[in-house]
């Protein structure tokens, strides 16, 4: 489309400007845009009016992004909560979420306690859990109760963004990963039984169906653990 042809549609819209403004819209152009950009002097009045519109919805969408969009928090200050499953002999059996590495007596208190009072092993109490933890709160026939720890369901832990161990994970929780189909879950079996273990999560790179690209998109639901 030409230019003439441009400003005869687009006309009706800036007929609010007055060819007493001519020389007011100029001022603001030469503050608005570098003149290396455009020479401002050889713009017709009816280029000049839509330049200025431009300018003015620039500026306009660049405040309301600053104002409606604030930066975000760098990545490593973004606080991870912790979550530790409970079930058994407690009120509120479920999955917790704490800001810090919770201890068991913690966890348990959250959980609404035990259902009825009963003695248990306060050794343990003080222990520090990390994200991912099962607790069961068993019951046994001489009303004592028992602790024990585990870990949460593989479903739920990438639920909560929460890394597989490499070397427990099984064949159907490795099919629960995008990117990984039955195939290349029983090559990681096959491998980690040949190898016995992993040594690192890059070693999956050794594993026949995961090339440099694969792996990438995978390498995060993955940890090793102790």
């Amino acid at each position: 489309m030409r230019i003439s042809e441009f400003l005869k549609r687009f006309k009706p819209f800036f007929s609010f400007l007055t060819p007493h403004s001519s020389s007011r819209i100029s001022h603001w152009l030469r503050f608005l845009i570098p003149q290396s950009a455009f020479r401002i002097p050889h713009f017709s009045l009816g280029q000049q009016r839509i330049l200025f519109v431009l300018a003015l919805l620039i500026l306009g969408m660049l405040y309301f992004k600053s104002c409606y969009h604030p930066l975000l928090s760098p990545p490593e200050e973004i606080l991870r909560e912790i979550a530790v499953e409970v079930l058994g002999e407690v009120r509120n059996p479920g999955i917790h979420l704490f800001q810090n590495p919770p201890t068991l007596r913690e966890v348990i208190e959250k959980a609404g306690g035990l259902k009825e009072p009963a003695q248990f092993d306060t050794s343990s109490s003080s222990e520090i859990l990390e994200t991912g933890t099962l607790v069961a709160v068993e019951k046994e026939k001489t009303q004592e109760i028992k602790i024990r720890l585990g870990r949460m369901a593989a479903n739920k832990l990438l639920v909560f963004s929460i890394p597989l161990d490499l070397n427990r994970v099984s064949l159907e929780d490795l099919c629960l990963i995008p990117g990984i189909g039955e195939s290349i879950a029983q090559e990681i079996i096959a491998y980690r039984e040949r190898r016995r273990g992993f040594r690192s999560v890059e070693e999956l790179k050794k594993v026949k169906g995961i090339g440099e690209k694969k792996f990438k998109s995978i390498e995060t639901f993955f940890a090793l653990r102790k």
